[in-house]
């Protein structure tokens, strides 16, 4: 056991931004917890507002920190009837169910590593379930950023955290996001005070002096994208995009990507040229490459988004130009996206050896 998890033993978090009860807080080691009436060390809670966006960042040592933490959270929260939506890598989600006990008829617990596999996934997801408890207050525990993910995932992941407070300022959302203080690089510590407005360390919640506030991203995560290998493979295109689908195709098939997903890749692809045919005045270059485990396909044209958000938002029916871009992150392992008045550039991940990603009943194409 870490010895820093001893402290859980009397953990007692001030969640004054968050909570509107009175926290109970598990000793270490304990059991489930299983209602008001459960043990543990508890401190009244007074909110400056209960129908406040709210961002905290959760900075833990250990299992027994971590749930203590979020024990404490979705007992308080649940007390309160608010809807909570729990989204944390596999083990964790496995750790949370065996130890807490969580009731699947009160709270959605679901693996981050698959949902948040791509960052941009997840906004769109918390958004779908804020608009089925529409009214309602939801909580929100969202672990992005876990040990063994790439650099290319991290930054997004750190874009995705920025986000969050633009995607919901004025919604009647509490997110809480855990961040594993030993496992973690001191860098991606550092950004996940600069993403939000709180911070919980060493059982104290305070403010963050370094927090950037919407629409600031930390620097490193909105550079221009690193330039392709010099064996990256162009084609350049403008109205016709058949060469660009039958480019594609044959690159992935060579690397071994399996067909599903080939088919995946090609529609991704496709809606992001049609994109360049449809807002900009030339045709733009699509570009392919190898490395490691993964196909990597880049489009870069003239075209500006404007609004950060373009790749965040859940489908809709009222979505100006349909919903391409919901789709290619759904279809994709990772996408990274920037954009500035000299152009977009989106860069399309397919892992080679992995299973499908999650299927959608409807894929609307332009």
């Amino acid at each position: 056991m870490d010895p820093r998890s001893a402290r859980c033993t009397r953990m007692v978090w001030s969640l004054s931004c968050f909570l509107t009860c009175r926290i109970p807080v598990l000793a270490a080691g304990s059991r489930a917890w299983s209602g008001p009436e459960a043990h543990g060390v508890e401190m009244a809670v007074t909110p400056s507002s209960s129908d406040r966006f709210s961002h905290l960042a959760l900075l833990y040592y250990g299992r027994g920190e971590y749930l203590a933490a979020l024990g404490g959270f979705i007992q308080a929260s649940r007390a309160r009837g608010d809807a909570v939506f729990v989204a944390v890598p596999k083990r964790n989600a496995q750790l949370v169910y065996q130890e807490l006990g969580v009731n699947s008829a009160h709270v959605t617990l679901v693996d981050m590593a698959e949902l948040g596999r791509n960052p941009a996934r997840i906004i769109p997801e918390i958004k779908a379930y804020a608009g089925k408890h529409r009214g309602q207050h939801v909580c929100c525990i969202g672990e992005p950023i876990w040990p063994g993910r790439t650099g290319a995932e991290i930054r997004e992941a750190i874009r995705h955290e920025a986000l969050i407070n633009l995607a919901f300022r004025d919604s009647l959302v509490a997110v809480v996001c855990p961040y594993d203080s030993a496992g973690l690089p001191g860098s991606v510590i550092a950004d996940a005070v600069r993403t939000h407005p709180a911070v919980v360390k060493d059982r104290q919640a305070t403010a963050s002096v370094s927090y950037l506030g919407p629409p600031d991203l930390p620097p490193r995560c909105n550079r221009a994208l690193s330039r392709p290998p010099a064996h990256a493979e162009t084609l350049g295109y403008s109205d016709d995009l058949g060469p660009v689908r039958s480019f594609v195709a044959t690159r992935a098939t060579c690397a071994g990507l399996a067909p599903p997903r080939i088919s995946d890749l090609v529609l991704a692809i496709s809606e992001l040229t049609a994109n360049t045919v449809r807002h900009t005045d030339g045709g733009g270059t699509v570009q392919v490459w190898q490395t490691g485990g993964e196909i990597i396909c880049q489009v870069a044209d003239t075209g500006h988004l404007t609004d950060p958000l373009a790749w965040h938002r859940p489908p809709s029916d009222e979505l100006l130009g349909g919903n391409g871009l919901w789709l290619v992150n759904q279809v994709c392992d990772l996408v990274q996206a920037r954009s500035s008045r000299a152009g977009t550039t989106v860069r399309l991940h397919m892992r080679l050896h992995r299973h499908a990603p999650r299927r959608h009943a409807s894929r609307r194409t332009h």
